[in-house]
């Protein structure tokens, strides 16, 4: 065994001095720690180039030895119970690893320039530390337990980082959704967890596996209790992975600043759900109802996601449901027993949506030179259009990463999704023709977001929204504070706001760029007075953020290579193979890794044939609007001429509605769920107003209106109490008779 494996323990705990060290400086020296904040970049990256390099060593290790290693210590001991703590490296921890250190590595590069106009600057990198912690803690876990504690750590950061911009209630509102929706996953996660235990008595994972098989093959298990508890697990798996129908919290939670949605939302903290059925599918592959209801829930999710991508128009958020639709090709590769092509697909995604948010975030940059600070206006795509003048190197970036999503040979997300629609076909003819469908679908609403953005002409400058002839390059802090009394201000004709003139300069002030040439925007270098209609348009982003962007444009491109199977004279290229060949074994003990190339070829030449009329279709229906109409409408941009288009624009505008309300998920959730708990919430209230204190109140008046009626009795007459002694007297008797009577 390589003397590293013993030292792996140190992975998840690299990153943790960061924001230990932010915090204590925050507390003890506030001034310097504020003003050397950027120093704190260059630890950050370092630090986690160093994860980078020892999981890149690992998984050396893990090709040429084909060894699993795992070390555990006692934590609690308690009679019969015993509880171990410790770390497992093995193919899948090696692959993840590798995910969370590069891509954070390429996002926290990028954000040092993206963020350090912002006031929360340090904040934002002690919680990236913190998350990247949480994150190498929950995959190189060696229990249930273990997993389950840092399954929340990463919710937590999760919340803090969709809720960063916390002054914004729509950021607020965000956070919190996205909070109580994975509550839910979680608690079920924690009953799958507890139920495991019940069953097996252990929370290790061999322990489980072994276990679990001996108690099926023997029929020595309750198999409807151990089906729940699988179920419950995969519930988890389901919030955390934006999967149907707990997927609301993923569109809301592009709140947060960009890089957020890039690392976490796009290539970590969703693929945890994917990680944890990957980590558990010797559990669930025991159970076919499980395995049918995972790859069922896969192929409902990437069909949903595609759909409601369509009509989008916020660029951030149609990547995002990109990601859920993504998520459930690997879900549904899962749920077939495709271990090998969901977690290549895994790693293709990662790269190419990161850096398509990256490029999504280099333009809402350079677009709010324009705009400002206004999140409903820069990542609008209805405002966007002919990006691709302006911004060259961000709209080559872009489009790369959209061909590899659309699946365009041979970059990376072609090997990977072909190989989910090759097994598609062997499971289930049905999910296959649903699968290769929304493969087309995503080409289209791929090179739709592609161009809206940068196709066609500019649709906005500055004077649409502000009336004003001429401004400069500042922009106030995204915590939401407002813009200082302004010192100094140019004098404006405009006559359309009851502003005396244009702020210049301000108190505080945090400029956009801040390197070289970008220092001052050339366009607001010289005040000009007196002109009108000043057009302003967008910058290209910093050297720091397109260098990121442009090592994940060389991973969208080579790394599928890693998963094309080439065995030749005994000369055996398939990395990924070698390197998952003890897991896969673990599942399948007889693997079968070799590829019928003409098959393959007949199957891609269908499944980019797709993606091209995907692609087509996205042309037709928007590239020649953008050629003819500089402002857009955008649910009448679907169609656009012809004499029998009724019936076309009513199927094309439901559709729309569809898209652009969220399939109304969000609207049931509201009515019944939370309408229904705020009617059950009122009617608790009502009942406890009028009930628990209306019983006890009721008496209290009953005694008091009694008491008062007694009080004008006692007169201190003995014949008065004679008379009413002898009445009641009297009627006990009649009653008495009656009774005997009848």
């Amino acid at each position: 065994m390589d003397y590293t494996y013993p030292y792996s323990w140190i992975i998840p705990l690299i990153p943790l001095p960061i924001p230990m060290l932010i915090g204590v400086g925050l507390i003890v020296f506030p001034r310097a720690t504020k003003n050397l904040r950027r120093m704190w970049s260059f630890p950050s990256i370092f630090l986690l180039n160093i994860v980078m390099l020892l999981s890149v060593y690992l998984s050396i290790q893990q090709i040429n030895k084909s060894s699993i290693y795992q070390y555990v210590w006692s934590w609690t001991i308690n009679n019969d119970f015993s509880l171990d703590f410790g770390y497992l490296i093995d193919s899948l921890a090696s692959i993840m690893v590798i995910l969370i250190s590069t891509v954070g590595i390429l996002v926290l590069f990028y954000s040092d320039n993206y963020m350090y106009h912002d006031q929360g600057y340090l904040r934002f990198f002690s919680y990236m530390s913190f998350f990247t912690t949480s994150m190498l803690g929950l995959v190189t876990s060696a229990n249930l337990i273990q997993i389950y504690i840092f399954w929340e750590l990463v919710g937590m950061c999760s919340y803090l980082l969709i809720g960063f911009w916390f002054t914004r209630p729509i950021a607020a509102n965000a956070c919190q959704k996205a909070f109580v929706t994975n509550r839910v996953g979680d608690f079920g996660l924690l009953l799958g967890v507890l139920g495991l235990y019940a069953i097996t008595g252990s929370f290790e994972f061999r322990d489980l596996f072994e276990i679990l098989n001996k108690l099926v093959y023997n029929n020595e298990v309750n198999f409807l209790f151990l089906t729940l508890c699988a179920l419950f697990l995969f519930t988890g798996a389901v919030t955390k992975s934006s999967q149907f129908p707990l997927h609301v919290w993923l569109p809301d939670a592009m709140e947060g600043p960009t890089p957020i949605s890039a690392l976490i939302h796009a290539a970590t903290m969703v693929a945890a759900g994917i990680f944890l059925v990957a980590r558990l599918l010797p559990i669930f592959i025991i159970i076919p109802y499980i395995m049918n209801f995972i790859s069922l829930i896969g192929i409902v999710t990437l069909l949903f996601g595609a759909t409601l991508s369509l009509a989008q128009q916020d660029i951030k958020r149609s990547l995002a449901y990109s990601t859920m639709s993504q998520l459930g090709y690997m879900m549904l590769a899962l749920g077939m027993g495709s271990y090998r092509a969901a977690l290549f697909h895994l790693i293709t995604h990662a790269y190419s949506k990161a850096l398509l948010f990256l490029g999504s975030g280099s333009i809402i940059h350079s677009m709010e030179a324009i705009v400002g600070y206004s999140p409903d206006k820069s990542q609008n795509m209805v405002l966007m259009g002919g990006l691709k003048k302006h911004v060259p190197i961000t709209k080559t970036a872009f489009l790369i990463g959209t061909l590899s999503l659309c699946g365009i040979p041979p970059l990376a997300c072609f090997w990977s999704k072909d190989e989910i629609l090759n097994d598609s076909w062997l499971y289930s003819p049905v999910f296959a023709i649903i699968a290769c469908f929304t493969a087309g679908l995503t080409a289209f609403y791929m090179f739709r977001i592609y161009l809206l953005t940068f196709e066609g002409h500019l649709n906005v400058h500055l004077k649409n929204y502000s009336g004003q002839k001429s401004g400069s390059c500042y922009s106030i802090s995204p915590w939401g504070k407002e813009i200082q009394k302004n010192k100094f201000s140019l004098l404006s004709t405009n006559t359309n706001n009851n502003e005396k003139g244009i702020l210049f300069f301000f108190n505080t002030t945090y400029r956009i760029f801040d390197n070289g040439k970008k220092m001052i925007c050339p366009f607001i270098s010289i005040p000009c007075f007196g002109i009108q209609n000043t057009f302003f348009y967008p910058p290209e982003s910093d050297s720091t953020m397109l260098f990121s962007m442009s090592i994940l444009v060389l991973f969208t491109c080579l790394v599928g290579i890693i998963g094309i199977p080439y065995n030749q004279s005994g000369i055996d290229f398939d990395l990924l193979s070698n390197l998952l060949n003890p897991s896969i074994n673990l599942l399948h003990p007889n693997p079968n890794n070799s590829m019928d190339w003409y098959e393959f070829f007949i199957n891609a030449i269908f499944s980019v044939s797709l993606a091209f009329f995907g692609i087509f279709l996205a042309f037709f229906l928007y590239k020649p609007i953008y050629s003819s109409f500089k402002n857009l409408n955008l649910q009448n941009s679907f169609v656009k001429g012809g004499n029998n288009r009724i019936l076309w624009e009513k199927i094309i505008n439901l559709i729309y509605d569809w898209s652009y309300n969220r399939g109304y998920i969000d609207f049931f959730y509201r009515i019944s769920l939370t309408g229904g708990l705020r009617r059950l919430a009122e009617l608790t209230h009502f009942f406890d107003r009028r009930g628990i204190d209306g019983i006890p109140n009721a008496f209290g008046l009953i005694s008091f209106f009694v008491g008062e009626g007694i009080k004008y009795l006692g007169t201190g007459r003995i014949s008065s109490y004679l008379l009413f002694y002898l009445g009641f007297v009297l009627i006990f008797l009649l009653f008495y008779l009656f009774l005997l009577v009848f």
